[in-house]
């Protein structure tokens, strides 16, 4: 279950096609682009500053497809004439253990390309993907928690056919602001 794994989203009318794949060493420069910019800053804790931090995060997301506890998909966007993709997100699924009957699913998305579509399209793969392959380990739903203050998020969950559970507390230093916790389940 730790081979990498390729996911495929198919273009839209108004909307590039999106390939989702494991990290790659060389996404590090992109990847460092993306988190200077200070909207992404402000909702994650995991920060890439430079190169050295970027190829250790890329390692960690290596890491974690080997032992198959989790799961990290650079978010790629097809260019229009180009043969190159554009990183555009990151996707992940977290802390998978098997017999365990839920999942955290968590993303971000890069600032060109925030309001087009692409987390909720990312977000929807990721999660039929899960159910197919976790089903069997007992995955019966995945979990997406966001502050309570990232509406954009919130969007992103309603869209994904994440439902809203439950206001969750701050738990401060980690999580200083009230949480929202989305859930969707394998029938969906």
């Amino acid at each position: 279950m730790t081979a990498p794994v390729v996911l495929h989203v198919a273009a839209t009318p108004i909307a590039p096609a999106l390939v989702l794949r494991p990290w790659r060493l060389a996404d590090v420069p992109a990847l460092v682009e993306a988190g200077r910019d200070p909207v992404l800053r402000q909702w994650i804790t995991s920060l890439v500053d430079n190169e050295v931090d970027g190829a250790r995060w890329v390692r960690e997301q290596e890491r974690g497809w080997a032992a198959g506890e989790r799961f990290a998909f650079a978010v790629l966007e097809a260019r229009s004439g180009s043969v190159q993709e554009q990183l555009v997100g990151n996707m992940v699924l977290k802390e998978v253990t098997p017999g365990k009957s839920a999942v955290e699913v968590g993303y971000w998305t890069a600032a060109p390309a925030r309001g087009r579509g692409v987390a909720p399209r990312a977000l929807d793969a990721v999660s039929d993907w899960a159910f197919d392959t976790l089903a069997a380990d007992g995955l019966e739903r995945l979990e997406l928690l966001h502050q309570a203050d990232n509406l954009a998020s919130c969007r992103v969950a309603e869209k994904g056919q994440y439902e809203f559970d439950r206001v969750l507390p701050a738990a401060p230093p980690a999580f200083p602001h009230d949480g929202h916790l989305h859930i969707r389940r394998a029938n969906v």
